[in-house]
């Protein structure tokens, strides 16, 4: 037989004090109200396609592809149509205010920055043993091992060994700075003799360096990371008086 429980807004606002949330709702809130000031100071203004189009991208993120799957998912998450209309408004209006602010910053940062967006297409294994780290990379690059081989030999992690090594894409700045000056000077394709740091002896293949492109995407990011850095001043800024 099933229950029923019935949840007051009450019961809402002491788990969320029970779940210690308080705080990151009160950062939230102040974010949204720095926004919005800084919004109506700026005179910025929202055309209905933004909105729609804005609306449109979170239908698809939240797989809302009929009425009743929106409907749906307003109950869920307790909102009305028009408090979804907010969200999609506070959306629209935090973008177009980080690109009022920043957009035109973006290229000095990028050019004087530019090789802190720098990536690399490498293989890796971090082994324990400093000594056997250097005979493998003998081995590899006398063509008696291949580095697939090594990898495949002495990986731990089940996933890794299954891809030989391959670490993906790298960022300049995701690398320690020891790492990073090694794999950053060779000529791909480069086996690296051994770089060691305080996880072991690190054996890599450079594959490829791929140089940084200010497209749209790299673009969005630096504005979105100096408008994240302007909102947390602006908090730490904030004296806050709870009624």
């Amino acid at each position: 037989m099933s229950q029923t429980i019935t949840i007051t807004n009450e019961d809402i606002l002491e788990q969320v004090k029970l779940s210690s949330k308080i705080p990151e709702i009160i950062e939230e809130i102040i974010t949204r109200k720095i926004i919005a000031a800084a919004v109506a100071e700026a005179s910025i203004k929202v055309e209905t396609e933004e909105l729609q189009k804005i609306a449109d991208q979170l239908r698809v993120v939240n797989k809302l592809n009929t009425a009743n799957d929106t409907w749906a998912w307003l109950g869920k998450h307790g909102l009305s149509l028009e408090e979804f209309e907010e969200i999609v408004y506070n959306t629209v209006i935090s973008r177009k205010l980080a690109a009022h602010l920043f957009a035109d910053k973006v290229e000095p940062y990028f050019f004087e920055n530019q090789l802190d967006y720098t990536s690399v297409v490498m293989f890796e294994v971090i082994l324990d043993d400093e000594d056997l780290a250097l005979e493998l990379f003998y081995a590899i690059r006398e063509d008696e091992m291949s580095f697939y081989d090594v990898a495949h030999k002495y990986i731990q992690d089940t996933e890794l060994r299954r891809k030989g090594g391959y670490r993906g894409i790298v960022r300049r700045q995701d690398m320690t700075p020891e790492i990073s000056a090694a794999v950053f000077a060779a000529k791909p394709p480069q086996l690296l003799k051994p770089i060691i740091t305080s996880k072991g002896a690190h054996l890599i293949l450079v594959e490829e360096i791929i140089q940084a492109e200010l497209d749209k995407k790299l673009r969005s990011k630096i504005i979105l990371d100096f408008f994240s850095a302007w909102l947390k001043q602006k908090n730490n800024q904030v004296e806050v008086i709870r009624n």
